[in-house]
């Protein structure tokens, strides 16, 4: 076939690369850490999921989040591969629940329940249950 065992061994590398390619996933806690993992990440696509933190119990406080969290994560395999993704963590209940949280007031977050989903930059976000949402989750980690 005229392959030489160095054709051969370009090749399997080369899909072993491709292979390897896939979506990063970051875990911050608080605002600050979530902003700064955001800088890191400037130019790539940036997906954020913001949930109730976990307590002792290993357990989030947030109802919906508990049922979001392991659709999100399903979901995310489907995102574009040079795709950072970011859960962050937005405190306790009693933080989150505080009308002056610096998530819901930021004004590039500005969120207003949680779990939250967007892509980074642009107005596209689902909240509560729509994040259990396989459908409409898909659509959100894989429009354009």
């Amino acid at each position: 076939s005229g392959l030489t065992p160095a054709h051969v061994s370009k090749r399997t590398r080369y899909t072993g690369i491709q292979s390897l390619k896939m979506v990063v996933s970051v875990q911050v806690e608080g605002l600050s850490a979530f902003l700064e993992a955001v800088e890191k990440n400037k130019g790539k696509t940036v997906f954020a999921l913001f949930t109730g933190s976990v307590g002792a119990d290993g357990k989030s406080w947030c109802p919906d989040c508990v049922e979001a969290d392991p659709v999100v994560e399903e979901c995310v395999k489907g995102a574009p591969d040079d795709a950072v993704f970011i859960t962050c963590f937005v405190g306790d209940r009693p933080t989150w629940k505080d009308p002056k949280n610096e998530f819901r007031t930021h004004d590039k977050v500005k969120l207003t329940s949680v779990p939250t989903l967007m892509r980074w930059g642009t107005p596209a976000r689902l909240k509560e249950e729509e994040c259990a949402k396989s459908d409409l989750v898909k659509m959100l980690l894989e429009e354009d």
